[in-house]
Parts: structure tokens; C-alpha cells; sequence
């Protein structure tokens, strides 16, 4: 496999199965993303449901120049299917502090990438540590080498976008989780 198709991941990441693995079971490519954050899971998990106000990444390039949230303002109780997600995606699955899984609903989006359905899991690290793993699906049974060609450059496209994202994300949940409250070892909250 490149570097474009997994990158980051440990090997059991990259051989588990995650809720887009079953939601888009005929999306041919998978592609498989991971980085290591600094923070709890449930700290992580609520800066992947700021994902419902911005993309994370390039602002630029992919928010219309504003730049994405730097406070987590999201109520993780509050994402359900169908949720808008980063203005391309809706919500199709999620289980609160493990994943979130959205495919592409934008028309414009639909036409330039095809069927996309991404999960974004976060799982347990040690303690006070977490990671992200991001795994794309990606649609379309088509053959040729257009279509070839056009999968590999949203491979490296992603890539791109996709790590700036996850560790973008991954850095603010590590600067929120070096900012709370040491309590006590004595306190029972």
C-alpha cells in the first residue's frame, strides 16, 4: 500500500472494520488515516463533532476563508443521522465517544469526488491519550485509466487535506486537555 492509502495507521487500524466498512461495503477504495492526540478520548471525540461546523483543514482552500472554530462549541448529543457535516457531508452513523460516519450529499461534491463515505473513529491510547483513525470509502465500480488516474489524485488530495484536519484537530484537543483543572486525587467528581 502508499503512502496515499494509509497513512499514520498502526496495522490493527488499518484491519479493523469500521462503520463505513459496512455502510459502503461496494466503495471499492478505502483509504486509511491516524494520528496520535494528546488527549483523552472524550476530549478528542467533541473536536471531531466540531467536523459539523468546519472542515478542520485548509480554510482557505475548503471554508470559504473563514477560519474553523478554535473552542469546542458542539453538543456531541446533538449530532444525529442526517446531520450536516463540514457543508459537503451528513451524518449517517455515530456512537458518542467512538465514531462518527458521514457520506458526501453535496451535489457539487458528488460530481467532483463521486460516492465518498468517511468514518472518523477515536479510540483509547494510554492514559490521558487517544487517536484519531479517519477511514474513507470511496465509490464508483467504473473502470479505465481515467478513472484510475482520478482515484489516485483524490488519494493524494485527501491525504493532504486529511492530515492537515486530524492534526489540526488532534492539536487543539491536546491544548484543551493541558488547560483543564488538575483536580485532586482526593476528589470524587
Amino acid at each position: 500500500m502508499s503512502v496515499a492509502e494509509v497513512w499514520g495507521a498502526r496495522p490493527d487500524e488499518v484491519a479493523r472494520r469500521y462503520a463505513c466498512d459496512d455502510e459502503a461495503a461496494d466503495h471499492p477504495v478505502r483509504l486509511v488515516r491516524a494520528v496520535a492526540v494528546p488527549a483523552p478520548r472524550d476530549v478528542a471525540f467533541g473536536w471531531l463533532c466540531q467536523l459539523r461546523l468546519a472542515p478542520y483543514s485548509y480554510d482557505l482552500l475548503d471554508n470559504g476563508g473563514r477560519r474553523s472554530p478554535r473552542s469546542r462549541t458542539v453538543d456531541p448529543s446533538e449530532l444525529t443521522p442526517g446531520t450536516a457535516m463540514m457543508r459537503i457531508f451528513a451524518l449517517t452513523s455515530v456512537e458518542p465517544g467512538a465514531h462518527l460516519t458521514m457520506r458526501i450529499v453535496d451535489r457539487r461534491a458528488l460530481a467532483l469526488f463521486g460516492p465518498v463515505t468517511v468514518t472518523y473513529a477515536v479510540h483509547d491510547d494510554g492514559p490521558g491519550r487517544s487517536r484519531y483513525v479517519a477511514v474513507l470509502r470511496i465509490g464508483s465500480r467504473r473502470q479505465g485509466r481515467l478513472v484510475r488516474a482520478g482515484r489516485a489524485l483524490l488519494a493524494w488530495g485527501d491525504l493532504v487535506m486529511m492530515r492537515k484536519q486530524l492534526l489540526t484537530l488532534a492539536a487543539l484537543a491536546g491544548r484543551e486537555a493541558r488547560q483543564a483543572p488538575v483536580r485532586p486525587a482526593s476528589d470524587p467528581r
